[in-house]
């Protein structure tokens, strides 16, 4: 089959894509910025991808009108703070494109919810899954609960908690129920209703075997680490403050922490198991769900994280733009270390930099910068990087986004996402010169204003301490 996939560098996208192809499917990704949708060469020759923002309806003119069946995958959540009108601006424009396609089938990933008081995350979603089917394509909605896979923002919330807090004091939604799934659970039912025409026009609830509290899903992952932890619920903390406690103890952006406080404080349990009918399937349960995740972390393999997409942080959606950093109204500081005899052990190094590995000196100063930052809005240092010793464009690492990792090249060019008064860029590259071979190592900043040059002058003694020793370490062995 013919088949459009949008969301196709996002957390499910990445991997549908691979198990689509498998399946003998001829694929077109929807992208907005084809530079930050780097594939596999393997799969490269395979896909089919088209340059288009959901949010613009005169673009979707580029899309193929030959499909035969369309994956949605996109959301506004961690975005704007009026993602409900981007949601549904984006939904509005998809379905008018679908109408003049030969598609036979949409297939929307939605979220698990009942009642008529939702949060405005799930009714989003649902407003969503009510504009796709007002259109002429046959809608199959798929509504999960949690899902738990290596990267997923659930599993890595739930594994923050757990591993860096002995002691929880905790908002009372801990005792609301849910029905978690395992990411292999929810790629195989995406798969199998594509071909499932009893599943057209139909909304399906897809959960696993266990029903659980949230609590009780933060203890079971506690006993299988080894580890004794303490939770006391107290009724006192608000939705606003358990955003702020979700957003300053774990990775998430505090856009998307709002937003999961609010839909979790009702339970998420399957109701309608029509789909145990429609495509037979026994999903693994909860706990094998938390090994599988942690066999592919200690495996290096883990194909997609939740931070993959934009909205994951507060970066501006044009940021591969600025992969040439400007020779203009930026200030600078430069190292350049010369380096004796076999240098192959100093671009490792480089690309292996941030996450557990560090940042070569000084690594307190830069957890108190991810703090200061996580104060005002930003991202901090949790993140991490998606594999310990890989890079690729798009890519999270701490609070930087990976604008170009060129090995080959020996240049390594990081965008940051962190909120400042202006806009930061950080490179190492190696070059050669006279028959010798050195580091360099650029921290630029363009300031916005006043405060911006403010900002840089100020930092200035951490930079001499910080910089200068980064450099030097980088070229150890």
């Amino acid at each position: 089959m013919k088949i459009l996939l949008t969301g196709a560098n996002g957390y499910i996208g990445k991997r549908l894509l691979p198990v689509l192809l498998e399946n003998g499917h001829e694929i077109t990704c929807l992208v907005r910025d084809p530079r930050r949708f780097e594939l596999e060469e393997s799969l490269k020759e395979k896909v089919q991808i088209v340059k288009a923002d959901l949010l613009d309806e005169a673009s979707l003119q580029a899309l193929p009108t030959n499909i035969d069946a369309a994956y949605y995958l996109v959301h506004s959540m961690g975005g704007s703070s009026d993602f409900y009108s981007a949601e549904a601006r984006s939904a509005t424009n998809f379905r008018t494109y679908l109408d003049r396609t030969s598609a036979k089938q949409v297939i929307y990933l939605s979220g698990l919810s009942y009642g008529n008081h939702l949060s405005q995350h799930m009714a989003s979603r649902s407003n969503v899954a009510q504009i796709m089917r007002a259109g002429r394509v046959p809608v199959t909605v798929l509504r999960a609960s949690i899902i738990i896979g290596s990267g997923s923002a659930s599993f890595e919330i739930i594994r923050d908690l757990v591993e860096k807090l002995p002691v929880m004091v905790t908002p009372k939604w801990l005792n609301s129920r849910c029905q978690p799934i395992a990411i292999r659970d929810v790629l195989f039912y995406l798969s199998e209703v594509l071909t499932c025409e009893k599943c057209w026009d139909q909304t399906l609830d897809i959960g696993g075997p266990d029903i659980l509290t949230y609590k009780q899903m933060l203890l079971k992952l506690a006993e299988l680490r080894g580890l004794k932890r303490r939770i006391i619920t107290l009724p006192i903390l608000t939705p606003k403050l358990s955003s702020y406690w979700l957003y300053f103890l774990t990775s998430t952006s505090f856009s998307i922490a709002r937003s999961l406080v609010a839909s979790l404080k009702a339970d998420t349990v399957v109701q309608n198991d029509q789909i145990k009918q429609l495509i037979p399937h026994e999903c693994i349960t909860y706990e094998e769900a938390l090994k599988l995740a942690f066999s592919k972390i200690e495996q290096n393999s883990v194909i997609s994280s939740w931070t993959d997409a934009l909205v994951s942080g507060t970066i501006r959606q044009d940021y591969m733009d600025f992969v040439q950093i400007p020779q203009n109204g930026v200030l600078t500081d430069k190292q350049i270390i010369p380096l004796e005899g076999e240098h192959t052990h100093v671009l490792d190094n480089i690309w292996q930099i941030g996450g557990q590995r560090g940042w070569y000196k000084t690594d307190w100063l830069w957890n108190i910068r991810g703090f200061l930052d996580k104060l005002v809005g930003g991202v901090g240092l949790r993140r991490g990087r998606r594999h310990p010793f890989n890079l690729k464009a798009g890519d999270t690492l701490d609070f930087w986004r990976v604008l170009l990792a060129d090995k080959q090249n020996k240049r390594l060019l990081l965008y940051a996402e962190m909120k400042l008064p202006g806009e930061a860029w950080l490179q190492f590259r190696i070059f050669e010169e006279n028959g010798r071979n050195y580091l360099e190592q650029l921290a630029a900043f363009r300031p916005k204003g006043l405060w911006g040059r403010l900002y840089w002058y100020s930092l200035l003694p951490f930079h001499f301490i910080i910089f200068g020793g980064m450099a030097r370490n980088l070229t150890k062995t």
